[in-house]
């Protein structure tokens, strides 16, 4: 039977697909086209185009999305404070919830790059998003793994 916890953790991890697939999709299938197809003026604006849609995304539903889901599913998990130092479960969490951090930093860092123009920088923050989301990827399922024993 679906419950309301069911469908607080479709959210959160429906959040999640959308983050990181929007990462990969761009990353993998929309980069490479553009490098070889547009010249280096039309990449950078189409590029920034596509940032800049991601960000709104990013900041008008995902955020608020993972945050209030996330706060729900600790809440359900009987998560403190205390018990985000304790080994298993807690130290998972408090991993991951620091890496997600770091990964929106990453991303805002992106962000200030791409409308400064430094595309050097813009690309180290992307890739560090990227790297840190799959992380957290890895942690959210290692969090399900320790749940179910």
């Amino acid at each position: 039977m679906i419950d309301i916890w069911t469908i607080v953790r479709f959210l959160h991890v429906l959040g999640a697909i959308i983050w990181v697939g929007g990462q990969l999709t761009i990353t993998i299938v929309v980069l490479p086209p553009v490098r070889r197809m547009l010249s280096a003026d039309d990449r950078a604006g189409m590029l920034r185009t596509v940032g800049k849609r991601f960000a709104i995304i990013t900041m008008a539903v995902f955020l608020p999305n993972q945050v209030t889901t996330g706060v729900l599913l600790a809440w359900q998990h009987g998560v403190t404070w205390a018990t985000l130092l304790q080994p298993g479960y807690g130290r998972i969490l408090a991993a991951k919830l620091l890496l997600f951090t770091l990964v929106m930093v990453a991303a805002a860092l992106h962000g200030i790059a791409q409308a400064r123009h430094q595309p050097g920088k813009a690309r180290a923050a992307s890739i560090t998003a990227l790297v840190g989301s799959l992380g957290v990827i890895l942690l959210a399922t290692a969090l399900a793994e320790s749940t179910a024993h």
